[in-house]
């Protein structure tokens, strides 16, 4: 059997240091905003290039806690992708807001810096775009928008730790960010996990405060917040695997060209990388019409895969009474022909050797 991600592999690496510093933190029993929460903090904050790097519940929860942070309310327009897990819309629909889905690039799966100029309108207040599977979205042309429109740009980099734009990593252009440690992403905890970044020391304030109650001390509460802390036992794991992200981006990057250079010839589309930024592969990704009949034959031979996302926000029935009638057509004819292969920074070459054959063998 091959997973779509070898968590075991990844742990065996790691078991050692992080059952050390788990065991050394029930030994402490400083389990709430501990010292590995605030390390984990400071660590990340230096990493990604940010002066502030907070520690919060999920990447949903710090995706909300960012629009609420940067003032976005009900009544405004939040302009984003429909092609995205439901994370991205559910926090703008939190604080409110409305979200306004646009069309993507078809080659790189991001959202189109011109579909967002289109959608612009007096209620426009920000723009959130999803460094979707690990590729950065074209910042420099989103930038210029929202600046010349005087709209606040939080970046969803739920899927993108480590990936860069001319040396700047995600989450560090923006006015603000949103990051997940779901146990898949590149780097993820042993269960839920969010961490939300900016450079704004008033924007981080607020963070503090809405992460935890409304309060900045204990037992006296400004505003109404959320119990919305990072585990300090989660921390622990973080830090062990924020060492190692550098190699475990670099691995999956071989894996995915790896699995480019030995697909090139066949009738599908493999992922495109747009050179504007550094592309980290939360998930590798291709496009085939003959989609179902390559996983069938996949899941056949135990070979994890799987399709994100089948279903476009603007077609949930979530959201129908604000996108009834939207058609987004590049959205569309992408969820229904996109299916990811395994990816992780321990898969073997001789695995996607055999990854690759079983997809030759359906053409």
């Amino acid at each position: 059997m091959i997973p779509m991600v070898n968590l075991k592999a990844q742990y065996a690496e790691i078991k050692d240091e992080v059952e050390q510093g788990l065991a050394q933190t029930i030994e402490n029993c400083s389990f709430i905003l501990g010292p590995n929460v605030q390390a984990f903090e400071q660590e990340c904050a230096a990493y990604l290039g940010v002066k502030h790097a907070l520690g919060v519940a999920s990447g949903t929860d710090a995706l909300h806690l960012a629009l609420l942070a940067e003032g976005i309310g009900k009544g405004d327009e939040v302009i984003t992708t429909a092609f995205t897990f439901i994370a991205t819309a559910e926090a703008i629909k939190y604080v409110g807001a409305t979200p306004v889905f646009v069309d993507i690039d078809p080659r790189t799966f991001n959202i189109a810096p011109e579909a967002i100029l289109k959608a612009i309108t007096s209620r426009t207040k920000a723009v959130m775009p999803v460094h979707l599977f690990g590729q950065p979205a074209d910042m420099a042309q989103i930038v210029e928008i929202c600046q010349e429109h005087d709209l606040k740009l939080i970046e969803d980099c739920c899927q993108s730790f480590g990936a860069s734009v001319n040396g700047k990593q995600t989450g560090a252009i923006g006015d603000s960010a949103g990051f997940s440690f779901f146990p898949s992403k590149n780097l993820g905890a042993f269960g839920d996990g969010g961490l939300v970044v900016t450079n704004s020391d008033t924007t981080a304030a607020k963070l503090k405060q809405l992460r935890n109650h409304g309060s900045n001390v204990r037992y006296y509460h400004d505003i109404i917040g959320y119990n919305s802390r990072l585990d300090e036992m989660q921390a622990v794991i973080l830090r062990a695997k924020l060492k190692r992200l550098e190699q475990y981006n670099e691995g999956r990057r071989r894996a995915a060209h790896l699995y480019s250079k030995l697909m090139a010839d066949l009738p599908l589309t493999t992922p495109f990388e747009d050179g504007l930024g550094v592309h980290v592969y939360h998930q590798y990704t291709l496009l085939s019409e003959r989609r179902d009949e390559i996983m069938q034959a996949l899941q056949a031979k135990q070979i994890g895969c799987a399709v994100y996302y089948p279903v476009p926000l603007h077609q949930q029935i979530a959201f129908k009474e604000e996108c009834e009638g939207m058609s987004l057509p590049v959205t569309e004819s992408v969820a229904a022909n996109c299916f990811s292969l395994p990816i992780c920074p321990f898969l073997k070459d001789e695995e996607i050797h055999e990854i690759v054959d079983v997809i030759k063998s359906v053409f």
